[in-house]
């Protein structure tokens, strides 16, 4: 079973940075989709950035230029970044951790318990 964590996320003055942290553990089987999603208040949770199979990367286009999305694999255990750069208001939200894929038991949709960024004007 897959478990994510993530870490980072802060109160920011706009134009400022933050980097956010997803740390996987267990082992995952077969993993089509690996990124970040975030949801705004009153809004439904959207995708900002992914890894997708064959790895390629699909960045929203509200994001695109300013929030870069990499990965290490250390000992076969997958840490993901989110970098953010530029932070306008627009960007809080609480940012979620994803991955999709399948095992033996089937397929899978895990998701992190959410990190908040918060962006002041």
């Amino acid at each position: 079973q897959v478990q994510l964590v993530e870490s980072g996320g802060d109160l920011v003055q706009a134009g400022g940075s933050l980097r956010l942290t997803c740390a996987a553990s267990g082992t995952p089987g077969n993993v089509y989709t690996r990124g970040w999603y975030r949801q705004r208040t009153g809004k439904q949770r959207e995708l900002v950035a992914a890894f997708t199979t064959g790895g390629n990367i699909n960045y929203s286009d509200s994001v695109k230029g300013r929030f870069t999305i990499s990965r290490d694999i250390v000992d076969n255990k997958v840490t993901l970044y989110l970098q953010m750069n530029s932070l306008k208001p627009e960007d809080t939200a609480i940012y979620y951790c994803n991955v999709k894929g399948s095992n033996w038991r089937g397929e899978f949709d895990v998701w992190g318990q959410g990190t908040q960024v918060t962006v002041s004007s």
